[in-house]
């Protein structure tokens, strides 16, 4: 139902200035996570980045865990949470084009080691994100590197579970070294090496876009 002059009834001012302020929020906490921590990084911290009172903060996200949850929602809208984005890529090229993106956003890539090697700890907020998020990725990795074996460009001996975990392993790791020594680490030629390792060059017309599944980082 419209208004007197036509504009549609509601309060939408309000809600766009909520909505502003909740981003405004997150985006605090993302900062507040990297530098210190869940644990480290208080609501009070992330109330000050924002210029207003915990109370006030409070009536946005009731709880820093739910404001965790939001901020890891964050971390992966501006990773695209490894979804691909060109089906023609190869899964190879896939990974490589991830690695050379996340070089452009080390703040994602810094909140998101913070927080990982932190979730370890008991009671943590974020343990199920990501638990669920390792295993998302070895179900992804093993489907891609089966579908490879499928096409015979897996080398012989080579299983595609293990090789899954430990390519998840080698990225989280060489993101961290990268993350120290930004100038030494090559972060995407790392993984194209060990890549190579396991797989075969594409020597069937086609075979490039014969994979669907891509990294999800």
């Amino acid at each position: 139902m419209g208004t007197k002059d036509g504009a549609p009834a509601g309060k939408r001012g309000p809600y766009a200035k909520s909505k502003q302020r909740r981003e405004d929020i997150v985006n605090a906490a993302y900062g507040v996570f990297a530098a210190r921590g869940y644990r480290g990084g208080s609501l009070q911290d992330v109330a000050d980045k924002v210029g207003m009172s915990q109370t006030s903060l409070l009536h946005y996200f009731p709880s820093k865990s739910e404001l965790l949850l939001a901020v890891l929602e964050r971390r992966d809208s501006v990773s695209g949470d490894g979804r691909p984005r060109d089906p023609e890529d190869s899964f190879v090229d896939a990974v490589i084009r991830q690695a050379r993106f996340n070089e452009t956003v080390p703040g994602v890539i810094e909140l998101y080691t913070v927080l990982c090697a932190e979730s370890i700890t008991d009671n943590h907020p974020g343990r199920g994100y990501f638990t669920e998020r390792y295993e998302r990725l070895r179900r992804s990795y093993s489907r891609a590197f089966t579908a490879l074996a499928g096409e015979g460009r897996l080398r012989p001996g080579v299983d595609p579970e293990r090789a899954a975990a430990s390519l998840v392993a080698l990225w989280d790791g060489i993101q961290t070294q990268w993350l120290l020594a930004p100038e030494s680490i090559d972060m995407a030629g790392c993984l194209r090496d060990y890549l190579e390792l396991l797989v075969l060059p594409d020597h069937l017309a086609g075979a490039a876009g014969a994979v669907s599944s891509g990294p999800s980082r």
